[in-house]
């Protein structure tokens, strides 16, 4: 069978998600865990977008082992110098060279004229390959580019030493019929001596991301890019969940195979939802809560006789562990790191002494930790390294008939505490209030959500916050997990305002 390889974005693409900002180590353990689950190839960012960026592709460049680890570069030789210094350590590294050929990105964004274009991409992708083996060149807006000129900026790209060609959908506009036409065309006219690798890019604006990544396949791509949960700007990327099941599932229709582990697929949107903190929706498709709940009592009825009734999915085929066991106040060190490993999280011995000191005190609150409140742990955890401010105490005074107050204490980088207390008409109005105090900030509270983590009376609260920066009208996204919910949702408020300080 055709062998279909799965580029995954996550950490770049998906990242330009508003309110998204991963830290290192969230990145390297989402990258791990990518590997864990069969990715063939890792965009790790864009290196010369930030120090941030430059470090995080350099250290998963540096700890990963089978897959290929890519960067993104503009064509400009700066790029291309940067992206070579963060992979060159990369067992097996690749560079993404992107440059826009649609009439209008050509006209208003790149004011270049065609000769123009045709001349950079020559000029850069050359540049690329002569210090990368492998190149991978992208027309950006493909979807809305003159067929003609497509086609040329393509071959110049291959001339000039690209061996990988992705077709970006890049807004959206395109449907099955014709994105999978531009793949047909593009495989039957170009000239080369070298194999060419074809990829999709789809975005999800008009809801047909996974449906024209598999038309892309139907048409000749043996490479689909996306990301887990499709998160992305916009209305987010390709799902390549989906797209794993689709040739799973339909391996009779498509005809094609990938490396894909399917189980530990709900366990890697589940590390990527927490670290990103865009939750996955509960009728979401293959990894949604309820994608394998059935209500309707003739369901029920003809599950119960046989599954393959209304389950074309197992859940533990993408790893719904139904009979997981949970770890104890008495479980040991070793039975702990078994289980973060499970879980998909490598850490080193200072981390894991922190961890496991963080699961001792949890379990001496909550009879059983799940694996939901682990992977909570751990997301507390490493957004804690990076925050500069800490929350340190959270105090409320509750009246029946009036306004709430309420106190509340952070600890900033310099380990001086910092006291406020502010007023509310409900308690979390004044929790919100005091740190907005205490972080000289007025921003828009835009959402607030919380739900038990798992269920049960000893269940955490979790709660998620957006915040809305008035002046950039930027998002900075928040998660706090504690069982007073009055807690969480203070750490919740003051992990998203240290993202909006740090920026400001």
């Amino acid at each position: 069978m055709r062998k279909i390889q799965f580029f995954d974005t996550t950490l770049r693409d998906g990242e330009q998600t508003p309110g998204v900002n991963f830290n290192t180590k969230e990145k390297i353990q989402i990258a791990l865990q990518l590997e864990k689950w069969g990715v063939d190839v890792i965009e790790a960012g864009f290196p010369i977008a930030s120090p941030g960026d430059f470090e995080a592709v350099q250290n998963i460049a540096r700890q990963v082992k089978t897959m290929t680890v890519t960067g993104l570069a503009r064509c400009q030789k700066k790029d291309i110098d940067r992206a070579y210094e963060a992979l060159k350590d990369a067992v097996d590294p690749q560079i993404h060279v992107f440059l826009a050929t649609s009439d209008v990105h050509m006209q208003y964004k790149l004011k270049m004229t065609r000769d123009e274009v045709l001349a950079s991409i020559k000029e850069h992708v050359s540049y690329a390959r002569s210090l990368f083996e492998k190149v991978q060149f992208s027309p950006e807006d493909a979807s809305r580019t003159e067929k003609g000129f497509l086609l040329e900026a393509v071959q110049t790209a291959i001339d000039a030493g690209a061996t990988i060609i992705n077709v970006p959908d890049t807004v959206g506009y395109s449907n099955p019929t014709e994105y999978g036409g531009i793949f047909k065309s593009l495989i039957a006219n170009i000239r080369s001596e070298r194999e060419i690798t074809f990829s999709s890019h789809c975005h999800d604006d008009l809801g047909m991301a996974t449906a024209n990544a598999l038309a892309a396949i139907e048409n000749g791509a043996n490479r689909v890019e996306g990301a887990i949960n499709g998160i992305g700007e916009r209305a987010g990327n390709t799902a390549l969940e989906e797209v794993a099941l689709a040739l799973a599932i339909r391996k009779d229709f498509y005809q094609c195979e990938s490396a894909i582990v399917l189980n530990e697929t709900k366990r890697t949107s589940e590390l990527v939802s927490r670290l990103s903190g865009i939750p996955v929706p509960k009728n979401k498709a293959i990894v949604g809560d309820n994608a394998y709940a059935h209500e309707s009592g003739i369901h029920q009825d003809g599950v119960l006789k046989n599954p393959e009734t209304y389950e074309i999915i197992t859940p533990t085929l993408v790893g719904v562990n139904q009979n997981s066991l949970p770890l104890g106040k008495l479980s040991g060190r070793h039975a702990f790191n078994a289980k973060l490993e499970e879980l998909g999280y490598q850490l080193n011995d200072a981390d894991s002494k922190e961890a496991f000191k963080r699961f001792k005190a949890l379990a001496d609150k909550k009879k059983q930790i799940t694996d939901k409140d682990l992977v909570a742990l751990l997301a507390d955890q490493y957004r804690e390294e990076t925050e500069k401010y800490k929350l340190a105490d959270v105090q409320v005074q509750y009246s029946s008939n009036g306004y709430q107050g309420a106190i509340v204490s952070i600890i900033d980088e310099e380990d001086e505490t910092k006291v406020a207390s502010r007023i509310g008409s409900g308690s979390i109005q004044a929790i919100y209030n005091t740190i907005d105090e205490l972080f000289q900030q007025d921003p828009e509270l835009t959402e607030y959500e919380i739900q038990a983590l798992t269920g049960g009376e000893d269940a955490q609260a979790e709660v998620r916050v957006t915040l809305l920066d008035k002046e950039t009208n930027e998002e900075y996204r928040g998660i706090g997990v504690d069982f007073d919910v009055l807690q969480a949702s203070a750490k919740a408020y003051v992990q998203a305002s240290n993202h909006l300080k740090q920026k400001n």
